[in-house]
């Protein structure tokens, strides 16, 4: 008999060829091994907000735990490509002139080309998503007979919200990305199959939905739904010279709010994980259906690893892993 429905606290992230898992005991992950053994490890995890509670205040909590997930998901990232040797198969895949140039350069100079790189690809994430909307935006309204000016922040927000639509869809052709998705959908399974209050098995979580409203595409997209509202109201308060001649000055005046609706965000995805009424349904309604594109189903090898990574991490007792 199932047991009783509940909602969690319990979140993951997609690893390579495996999952992170976080819960009331901590953080785990589950990454299949290039023999297929499943290698869970089990990690203590001290927040910001549990050392200060100033870190732990509406608003603040949202901005630092996004730093936070940041920082813990591109560590796990990089264990889980160690650990199921991916790390090896681009090691064997490389060039000559790349074996070469490792050997000549050594771990110093790698690092800061790895630095470079990594500066790079903040740079080209700020004009896709930050600066491009903004020129887009330009180009119309200087080809368009009406003035779209007093529209620039509703207009610019559904500019990104293409970008980020097109971005994913073109990013989810990718073959080893689909696999990475795979792992997402069976990270959604496995919580869905928990929260249902059924038992874990591969069975159980291969009925359960992989459509989640805590997940991190629906909380990208409450974000980009929010930036609208705010950024359009902020919008009739900037020169309208200013935005024309200077748009890069623009840009960086939306970045000053991200903080804010980066917080404001996370407090309403907190608040969907508790609730299902008409208010949350609506909100949540575009994060669930991008997941058709962020999640996969997943084979029974994949769902295995989910649940090794939750059951790291849940409590005999279902009612301290609920949402507080």
């Amino acid at each position: 008999m199932p047991k009783k429905c509940h909602r969690t606290s319990v979140g993951g992230q997609a690893l390579i060829e495996g999952i992170m898992m976080q819960g009331p005991k901590g953080m785990a992950t589950a990454v299949r091994k290039p023999d297929g053994e499943i290698l869970t490890e089990y990690h203590e995890v001290k927040h910001l907000r549990d050392k200060n509670k100033f870190w732990g205040i509406p608003i603040i909590r949202g901005i630092v735990g996004f730093i936070e997930s940041m920082i813990t998901g591109y560590k796990c990232l990089m264990y889980s490509a160690e650990v199921s040797g991916m790390e090896e198969i681009e090691g064997a895949e490389m060039s000559k002139f790349g074996k070469w140039l490792s050997d000549k350069l050594g771990d110093k100079l790698m690092s800061i080309i790895m630095g470079i790189a990594t500066v790079l690809g903040f740079a080209l994430a700020f004009f896709i998503f930050a600066y491009l909307p903004t020129l887009l935006f330009g180009l119309i309204n200087k080809h368009t007979a009406a003035d779209l000016e007093p529209f620039r922040g509703a207009f610019e927000g559904i500019l990104k919200i293409i970008i980020f639509v097109l971005y994913m869809f073109a990013v989810s052709q990718m073959k080893d990305i689909k696999r990475v998705f795979k792992y997402h959908g069976a990270e959604h399974k496995s919580i869905a199959c928990y929260e249902a209050g059924l038992e874990l098995t591969v069975e159980n979580v291969k009925k359960s939905s992989r459509f989640h409203p805590r997940c991190g595409t629906s909380f990208m997209f409450v974000m980009l739904i929010l930036s609208i509202a705010v950024i359009t109201v902020v919008s009739f308060f900037v020169p309208k010279e200013l935005k024309q001649d200077l748009p890069i000055v623009w840009v960086l005046i939306r970045l000053l709010f991200v903080p804010l609706i980066m917080g404001v965000g996370y407090e309403f995805i907190k608040y969907a994980g508790r609730h299902d009424n008409v208010f949350v349904k609506i909100l949540s309604a575009p994060g669930l259906w991008m997941q058709r594109i962020t999640t996969k189903e997943p084979e029974d090898d994949i769902i295995e690893v989910g649940i090794a990574s939750l059951k790291a991490v849940i409590t005999e007792n279902p009612e301290d892993d609920e949402i507080k």
